[in-house]
């Protein structure tokens, strides 16, 4: 590969801004409908513990999960494989939006058995790690779904799918679902059709090679796997083999016609014992939070052992927290799915520019000797501009900056209604956060396969409601 090939990833914007829209349209919603009666087998509160009127239920699906992807490389290369970390996070209250660990999408018509989404998947073009950084053509595509539920077991989906140049794909996916014990199945079978812009230059290496093939087909057998550990840690795997058509496979950039893949990992789901949805005591909150950037490292910050940027590059940010559950392993966490919309402040050495973050973040109470909490997030951060103390770290070291990294908050906050024995502050938190952007130690090319990344301190103001 010696032209440089640049594809970097479609913004996270519109999912975080729909995200951040649905979940609390539909917040409201909730709370304006009567609760549902709860069936017979499910145990009552004690009196003193009965639920009032603003408690919430946890979602039928939430998750986070961590992995360890493995591909076969289809092209002619040194390499046979490739290898990714792959954070995944899952939701779905069988409302407008969802969230299907590299599949977001938002439900336009959701009647009996019939649903049509907006959705929008990351999608993996397999390199060599080292090329990466440089030559990067993981995608996020954009299309429609149509699904179909034939039964429990059995639903059938057609979408029409594109990256941000308009290079083309449709799948026919049938999917089964299989359950015994804390075992769980989800088989599947898809046949993909590629039109030639898209079969060209993700395959044929077009741009490359100066060779085309025009349009062509694949089809895909796989599934997907998740083993049930104990309350709400699972073992999750996934392994698909792909077979592409005889005229790709005969094309000079294809080496091996039938690639395969797995993934292997841990993530945090709904307990699946629990019979019905638990009701949460957990309240939706916002955070307004401004901060202030730092050379310094993650591990320096958190040993309060930081530098000052030169600079001064800021940061304001504005999160929303949609409640998930209030116990994880039977121990009282607040769990929340939060969209967050970041504004990085012009300076003399960058113009101002927008950040979207989706993540994960549990929240633990101590009460002693008022209410403080320790706070921790995961996720993903894209950037429409690269911070400069981003940037300037990674040019250094050598590498082409990814405005798409994966994202960590780590916090800690005190109850300002315990501070000032204020009842009416009892809602209010302040506190102190770590917004961390990084590409996890080179370890995946989601995030162009980079070390490094940027950190801010900031101060916070975070309502419950």
């Amino acid at each position: 590969m010696t032209q440089t090939m640049t594809f970097r990833s479609k913004p996270l914007s519109l999912l975080v801004v729909l995200a951040a829209c649905v979940l609390s349209s539909q917040l409201v919603a909730e709370e304006a409908t009567e609760p549902e009666p709860q069936p017979a087998f499910e145990e009552q509160p004690a009196a003193e513990e009965q639920l009032d009127s603003k408690q919430r239920t946890e979602p039928r699906v939430w998750g986070l999960a961590m992995g360890y992807r493995s591909a076969e490389i289809p092209f002619a290369t040194e390499e046979d494989t490739v290898s990714d970390i792959i954070p995944l996070m899952f939701y779905d209250d069988d409302g407008r939006f969802f969230l299907r660990g590299l599949t977001a999408g938002f439900r336009l018509y959701n009647q009996d058995d019939w649903k049509f989404s907006a959705i929008g998947r990351y999608r993996f073009t397999d390199i060599p790690a080292e090329f990466q950084n440089q030559y990067n053509r993981n995608a996020l595509d954009l299309g429609f779904q149509l699904k179909h539920h034939l039964s429990p077991e059995w639903n059938f989906d057609l979408e029409a799918m594109g990256d941000r140049h308009g290079r083309l794909h449709a799948n026919a996916r049938a999917n089964y679902y299989w359950e015994s014990g804390k075992w769980e199945l989800f088989p599947y079978a898809t046949l993909r059709y590629k039109d030639a812009d898209f079969n060209n230059y993700y395959y044929a290496l077009s741009d490359v090679t100066g060779e085309t093939v025009g349009s062509g087909f694949d089809f895909s057998l796989g599934t997907e796997v998740r083993y049930h550990v104990a309350s709400n840690f699972y073992l999750i795997g996934r392994a698909q083999a792909t077979a592409l058509d005889s005229d790709t496979a005969d094309t000079i950039a294809i080496d091996n016609q039938y690639p395969t893949e797995i993934y292997l990992g841990i993530a945090f789901f709904n307990d699946k014992k629990q019979e019905s949805r638990r009701k949460i005591t957990t309240k939706p909150y916002v955070r307004l939070a401004h901060g202030w950037a730092t050379p310094s490292s993650l591990g320096e910050i958190i040993k309060f052992d930081w530098e000052d940027d030169p600079f001064n590059n800021q940061l304001t940010s504005l999160f929303y927290g949609h409640p998930l559950t209030d116990k994880l392993f039977g121990i009282p966490f607040d769990v929340y799915l939060t969209p967050g919309f970041v504004w990085h402040n012009s300076s003399e050495v960058q113009d101002s520019f927008a950040e979207y973050v989706l993540a994960v973040k549990a929240y633990y109470t101590i009460k002693w000797p008022i209410r403080w909490r320790l706070g921790a997030a995961e996720g993903l951060s894209y950037v429409t501009q690269i911070p400069f103390v981003e940037n300037f770290e990674l040019r250094e070291k050598g590498y082409e900056p990814s405005k798409l990294l994966n994202y960590l908050d780590i916090s800690i906050d005190l109850n300002l209604g315990d501070l000032f024995r204020a009842k009416s502050l009892d809602d209010l938190w302040f506190g102190w956060y770590i917004h961390h952007r990084s590409g996890i130690f080179e370890t995946s090319g989601m995030f162009g396969r980079i070390k490094g990344g940027s950190n801010y301190n900031a101060l916070y103001l975070q309502y419950h409601w």
